[in-house]
């Protein structure tokens, strides 16, 4: 999950994925990393977590009976599952989170259990969940197997097209007695799809040639089987990164040779998805000034806290995405969207005693 990928701290390179090179199975010390009760967790780099994660899969949803919402307790360990059970209208069950979860605000007075790649199981466990969600992580199924040793129910579902998110809003839903703010949080999505579908379709123009950036240094992309990949071909895109997998890392050079007519601007500071662009920094460096988007002013940020969770906002993404492809041309409004899903009131109260550091 992007989100997650992006949240990571950055740390030494490893070796970088060409397009067409095969991935890793894990990044480096990623399988030995420990998330086992007792033991601390890894830090995971972003370049890392981006290339690891293409390769891990992540797993249906834990096989422990549902979590019903009388008496839920959720800790959500990424921020897409944790604006997806706020979203949903079931944000009272939440009772812990990751500390990238910023979204929506009310979150951020709650306990935080660690991060993407570092949650803490002692912090998990002392805040009594009956559900834990988010995206597995570099650890792979060894912290879906220990939380559910402690009898803790699990979901930590694929989430890399909008059909998967769609089942993980449905599958929240079902958990937690939701299922109406589920299906509602669903609407929005596809109505922002058919919206953009058919702007697209009355603007009959060529396909735009893109890349999506997330990170600079060093280069990595929205590759095939990403969701960001389908939402530039959604919004009348045409991705150039064809091969590598859903995340590759690529060289100036090779970005140079296929030479897109637009770049989306996924970058930003280390930690921070609201930081100043990576990119945008990098305008008047040896080879990226040669890139013809870059020369022609096609260099286009997004809204990368919307674009790049693949949660309940996804299809604000996509309209995010099409506008940045097409600019004015598109005739896209805002009135395409249905009324906003039931949102994070009745937030439980936080417990300071066992937030972790």
């Amino acid at each position: 999950m992007a989100d997650e990928r992006r949240s990571s701290t950055r740390s030494a390179a490893g070796p970088a994925l060409l397009p067409g090179a095969a991935g890793p199975a894990l990044p480096p010390g990623a399988a030995r990393a420990s998330l086992l009760p007792g033991a601390p967790g890894r830090a995971l780099s972003r370049r890392a977590a981006l290339a690891g994660l293409a390769a891990l899969g992540l797993a249906a949803c834990g096989r422990t009976a549902p979590s019903r919402a009388a008496g839920a307790r959720v800790v959500s360990l990424s921020p897409s599952t944790t604006e997806a059970v706020c979203a949903i209208g079931a944000g009272a069950a939440l009772v812990g989170r990751s500390r990238y979860c910023d979204h929506p605000p009310e979150v951020l007075r709650l306990p935080s259990v660690g991060g993407y790649a570092d949650p803490s199981i002692e912090a998990i466990i002392a805040l009594s969940p009956t559900l834990v969600v988010g995206a597995r992580g570099p650890a792979g199924p060894a912290l879906d197997e220990s939380l559910r040793a402690h009898g803790i129910a699990t979901c930590f579902p694929d989430t890399e097209s909008l059909a998967q998110i769609e089942d993980m809003l449905t599958e929240l839903g079902r958990r937690l007695d939701a299922t109406p703010g589920a299906e509602q949080a669903i609407g929005r999505i596809r109505a922002w799809r058919r919206a953009v579908e058919q702007a697209v379709a009355a603007k009959a123009a060529p396909r735009v040639r893109t890349a999506l950036l997330y990170d600079t240094s060093p280069l990595f992309v929205a590759g095939p089987g990403s969701f960001p990949d389908e939402l530039i071909r959604l919004a009348g895109g045409e991705n150039v990164i064809t091969r590598g997998g859903p995340y590759p890392s690529i060289s100036v050079e090779q970005l140079l040779v296929l030479d897109p007519d637009v770049l989306l601007d996924g970058t930003s500071s280390d930690g921070d998805m609201r930081g100043p662009s990576r990119l945008a920094a990098l305008r008047d460096a040896p080879g990226w000034r040669s890139l013809r988007a870059v020369r022609e002013g096609r260099l286009r940020p997004l809204n990368a806290e919307v674009v790049l969770r693949p949660g309940p906002r996804i299809g604000d993404g996509l309209a995010a995405v099409a506008r940045a492809l097409h600019g004015d041309a598109l005739a896209l409004s805002d009135d395409a969207a249905v009324p906003p899903s039931p949102g994070a009131a009745g937030l439980a109260a936080p417990l300071p005693r066992t937030e972790a550091p």
